[in-house]
């Protein structure tokens, strides 16, 4: 389609005021040679299409040549979306799909987090559950092991339980940790509430709650270690107790077959002169458990230990090793020959002369029977008691007798005073001892008691 553009076409154009004028009245007729010039030529753009000319300004031109251009460039872009529109799906399905795995994925990684964090939590429980049980039963073990001890005679008072000091606890300068008390032989704290309730109450567990949860859980590990090295503490305490109270039993039994020995007793003999006492019973044969452990089966040994001890000092009741004075020994005559205090020749002496002053109280040293009660020559006033066994003590030179034949005696009974009857030169108390009739020297007896007393 031809067009021309900035000039005036060959054909006369006409004025647009001229219009319904005739072409003669418009214009005067002008030759050639008069003709003025032709007017400037406007710009635009004209096209020409059989024999048809349509003109367009600059602006109407170029708007219509942009939306020729954008529609054919659409129209390009619709065919390549066309063309290439399943690759384009295909790769939104698998951004899509890719997205949704990785979300997916995140989900189940979440869960399992959550799973791996409850299963810890149950097992820390079960954990706690089973070292909270384990301390309970060993302070109930304790328990009963502070009961046992109690029981052991002798002063040995190893298992009391003491109530807690009131008020606010001790605790560690440095650790602030509270101290077990010294005087507590027992661990006393409150049990926790029931373990089904405890996981109900945690059930919904929260990611971010890990660390106050963790935090929970080292401070319970933290009471149950103080609970632990309190019981080992009262443990330890009454290891010790035990372990001393069983050495000490041993030594005593130890000592007192040595005095019985040291004094040439024959024990056997000793044993069938003892006195029955009024005690009986069904027999019931003792059984150490097959589980028992290192305590019980040192508590055991320590209750046969201590049915000897009770033996011997029966036994031993009946053997005259204390002194038949109180205060300090002090012997004014030995026990063997001597110069005669009145005919001034050598004699034997067949005791010990205690000094003491008249009217000192006399006392048995040992349990017996009193044979003789009164006067007996040199003695003066004498008191002699049977022992059993050949066993015997005379107790003479006294101002008063407070005893007759055939009382029975214990250990420390008064049975006189101390005088200066008989063949006396002042007050002073003569002590025998006599096996089968024959003196024999007081002091082997005492010095027997000395040792068997330093334990």
């Amino acid at each position: 389609m031809p067009y021309r553009s900035g000039q005036y076409s060959e054909y006369p154009q006409r004025h647009p005021h001229d219009h319904g004028r005739p072409s003669s009245a418009r214009r005067p007729a002008m030759s050639h040679a008069s003709a003025p010039a032709a007017p400037p030529a406007r710009e635009g753009y004209t096209i020409v299409h059989a024999g048809k000319q349509v003109r367009f300004g600059p602006v109407a031109f170029w708007i219509v040549v942009g939306t020729v251009s954008v529609l054919g460039m659409w129209s390009a872009a619709t065919a390549t979306y066309f063309a290439f529109r399943d690759d384009v799906l295909t790769r939104l399905i698998a951004r899509q799909a890719e997205m949704q795995y990785a979300y997916e994925d995140r989900i189940a990684e979440l869960r399992a987090k959550v799973d791996r964090t409850t299963s810890r939590q149950l097992l820390d429980q079960e954990q706690f559950d089973q070292k909270l049980d384990q301390i309970m039963r060993r302070q109930t073990t304790l328990e009963s092991r502070a009961t046992a001890l109690g029981a052991i005679p002798d002063g040995q008072v190893t298992g009391s339980i003491r109530p807690p000091v009131r008020g606010a606890a001790a605790t560690d300068a440095v650790s602030g940790v509270p101290k077990p008390s010294p005087i507590s032989d027992t661990v006393i704290f409150v049990a926790p509430p029931d373990r089904e309730a405890r996981l109900e109450s945690r059930a919904p567990i929260a990611v971010n709650a890990q660390p106050n949860q963790f935090a929970k859980i080292q401070g319970v590990d933290n009471v149950l270690v103080r609970l632990q090295t309190s019981l080992d503490q009262v443990e330890g305490r009454q290891i010790a107790a035990l372990g001393a109270v069983e050495d000490g039993m041993e030594s005593r039994v130890r000592r007192m077959r040595g005095v019985i020995t040291d004094l040439g007793l024959d024990m056997t003999q000793l044993e069938a002169a003892t006195p029955r006492v009024g005690i009986g019973g069904p027999y019931v044969p003792v059984k150490l458990p097959s589980d028992a452990g290192p305590f019980e089966r040192q508590l055991y040994r320590i209750n046969i230990t201590r049915a000897q001890v009770e033996r011997l000092n029966r036994t031993l009741a009946l053997v005259p090793y204390r002194k038949p004075v109180v205060g300090e020994v002090e012997f004014t005559s030995g026990f063997g020959i001597r110069t005669d205090p009145f005919l001034g020749r050598p004699a034997m002496h067949t005791g010990l002369d205690f000094r003491a002053q008249m009217g000192d109280p006399v006392r048995a040293t040992a349990n017996g029977k009193v044979v003789s009660a009164g006067w007996a020559g040199g003695y003066g006033r004498m008191v002699e008691i049977d022992h059993g066994n050949g066993l015997s003590t005379r107790y003479g030179h006294l101002s008063e007798i407070g005893v007759k034949v055939g009382d029975p005696i214990k250990i420390g009974q008064v049975i006189g005073a101390v005088g200066s009857t008989g063949r006396s030169t002042g007050p002073h108390l003569h002590y025998e001892t006599r096996i089968d009739g024959d003196a024999v020297d007081p002091q082997k007896f005492l010095r027997a008691g000395v040792r068997l007393s330093a334990g």
